[in-house]
């Protein structure tokens, strides 16, 4: 299994940048708190030893998954002997397993990581931050007994990255990390185990219509297509909903309700053919997997259906893509819409 450190100073972005990096890999993220707050909490000090245990514990477990590896945040004294011991130990139970370990400091000027001290997510996994004053003072502190930040050519190993995010976005971090060492997309059948359908009820009907409304409108303004979800009224989808053998979902990850998919057939008597009309993924969600992996989930929950049916933008490659990505085949049929708009008919035989 494979190990990501993250290393560097008080509030340089190290959790921040490892969730970013948790979102396009096959990695899982231990935050150096995660074993701290508890005990904090507990305890109402800092006890080294059950931190250690903690820790060590989550390694010997997270080692018998089947994940790609873990990202390890740590704050490291560079100029303490016992520190490299420390990142020694962590990363030699990697390699035993025929792991590759890599290593990423990250440097940023302090005003910046004195404002990072304060921000909202910082704040919400790190309840130990949360007075603020305390926080900035203890940052002091760290700094002027302890080297956070290694010197010119220090550092000896190989697989290592230092990245200056002073000006850059965590997920700017992230891709710079994950394209430096090559690092795996997470798997699709993460994914797809992150996702659940969840049957929207009659009084979420308004919330689901906002969100059509949301996904489609930046399509509408592209093509001015008058059939256009985005200007489909709450009552057309009132009646959907009420369809016999028809049902909306919606999408969620993570107690999130990232999108809507509706499935299912007019005709009360047909059981194995479904149409998909519409499924949509709101724009800020986009491009993270979730509606291939919505798709498969459907596919699962009705092993009866033999026949999926849908159709989409010609014009929009990505859609298409998505679609035939999934098992969908064009039929050959198309309709054309305007002069910027052509849909394209698709088709899944399940068991062909």
């Amino acid at each position: 299994m494979d190990l990501i450190i993250i290393l560097g100073s008080g509030a340089v972005g190290k959790m921040t940048v490892g969730q970013e990096l948790m979102k396009i890999t096959d990695f899982r993220l231990f935050h150096n708190h995660i074993a701290i707050e508890p005990v904090l909490e507990l305890f109402g000090r800092f006890e080294h030893g059950l931190v250690e245990k903690i820790r060590e514990d989550c390694f010997e477990a997270f080692l018998k998954t089947d994940y790609q590896g873990m990202i390890f945040t740590y704050m490291m004294a560079f100029d303490l002997p016992s520190e490299w011991e420390y990142i020694k130990r962590v990363a030699e139970r990697f390699e035993a397993t025929g792991g590759t370990v890599y290593y990423v400091e990250l440097v940023a000027d302090r005003e910046v990581r004195l404002k990072r001290n304060k921000t909202e997510n910082r704040l919400l996994h790190k309840a130990s931050k949360r007075d603020t004053v305390i926080s900035d003072d203890r940052m002091t502190r760290e700094e002027t007994k302890y080297r956070l930040e290694s010197r010119e050519g220090e550092v000896p190993f190989e697989n290592y990255i230092k990245i200056d995010n002073t000006n850059l976005e965590p997920s700017e971090a992230a891709k710079m990390i994950k394209d430096r060492f090559a690092l795996p997309d997470m798997r699709e059948d993460r994914k797809i185990q992150q996702i659940y359908l969840e049957e929207v009820r009659e009084d979420e009907l308004e919330q689901l219509h906002a969100m059509q409304v949301e996904s489609f409108m930046p399509l509408y303004e592209i093509y001015r297509d008058e059939g256009s979800p985005a200007l489909e009224s709450i009552e057309r989808i009132r009646k959907r909903a009420k369809a016999t053998n028809r049902k909306y979902y919606f999408i969620c990850v993570s107690g999130a309700r990232v999108g809507v998919i509706n499935i299912g057939h007019n005709d009360p008597n047909e059981h194995e053919v479904s149409f998909v009309s519409p499924i949509f993924i709101l724009p800020r969600y986009q491009n993270r997997g979730y509606g291939y992996a919505a798709l498969q989930k459907a596919f699962s929950m009705h092993p009866e259906i033999k026949t999926w049916k849908l159709d989409t933008i010609k014009q929009e490659p990505r859609n298409c893509h998505l679609y035939e990505k999934c098992g969908f085949v064009r039929t050959g049929q198309e309709e054309v819409v305007n002069e910027r708009l052509t849909l394209v008919f698709y088709e899944k035989h399940v068991g062909v």
